[in-house]
């Protein structure tokens, strides 16, 4: 399996008026930066030498804070979004199954444990909070089987949230890429997924809620994190 953290965005929405270093060197009150914590995290359950980072914007300052991984450089990476600066990174993997995270999630490192078996299983799955469904976020439906159907901001009737923490199988990479080549510029990459569900590929929901996961878009955002995570590293 490869691993790939998506790092290439400029982060506006948070950066205003704040910094302007790229959203995932954005320091947590608990003494480590959200990329930080993903490596720290990554790296106590899967082998570091595994991870692609997708870097655009300043690609200078996360590859020098954290120089022993990989890096792909996304030379669109202010004129595109995630379906392209993913396929970036999947150019680069042939027949390995890929677990991604956006790279401004701050997640519990013990929520990695909750994704091993379906990994082992060779199972695509997107993790999801079942405990909230905010409008503003990616959100699912399920088929009778239990497979994911909808998936995006403009699903009506969610189940939950998608927390951008996501895997596809190594049967399902090449079909994947393809969808993502056929997504538009300013896609996410939700919609390379919609496309593969539609070709008949199986996609689980992985429900997560019982472990702190949070994407960081906003300066409230960061201040619930922060709230969170007082005191002790995450």
């Amino acid at each position: 399996m490869k691993i790939v953290i998506l790092a290439a965005g400029l982060g506006s929405r948070l950066r205003e008026g704040v910094t302007d270093k790229p959203k995932p060197l954005t320091m947590l009150r608990s003494g480590v930066s959200i990329m930080e914590n993903q490596v720290l995290s990554i790296s106590s359950n899967f082998n570091i030498h595994d991870v692609f980072v997708v870097v655009g914007y300043k690609m200078n300052l996360i590859m020098e804070e954290f120089p022993s991984l990989s890096y792909v450089y996304n030379p669109d990476f202010s004129s595109t979004n995630t379906s392209k600066s993913l396929l970036t990174a999947l150019h680069k993997i042939n027949t390995d199954s890929v677990l991604w995270f956006n790279g401004d999630v701050v997640f519990d490192s013990k929520l990695l444990e909750d994704l091993k078996e379906m990994i082992l299983a060779d199972q695509s799955f997107v993790c999801v909070n079942n405990s909230k469904v905010a409008d503003e976020e990616i959100k699912y439906t399920l088929d009778s089987s239990g497979n994911i159907k909808e998936l995006s901001k403009t699903v009506k009737g969610g189940l939950g949230e998608a927390v951008g923490i996501n895997f596809i199988s190594s049967q399902d990479l090449e079909l994947f890429k393809g969808s993502l080549a056929d997504c538009e510029d300013n896609d996410y990459f939700e919609r390379g997924l919609e496309f593969i569900i539609d070709k008949g590929a199986k996609i689980k929901p992985l429900d997560i809620s019982s472990h702190f996961c949070m994407e960081v878009d906003f300066q409230g955002d960061l201040a619930e994190v922060n709230k969170a995570f007082v005191g002790s590293k995450p």
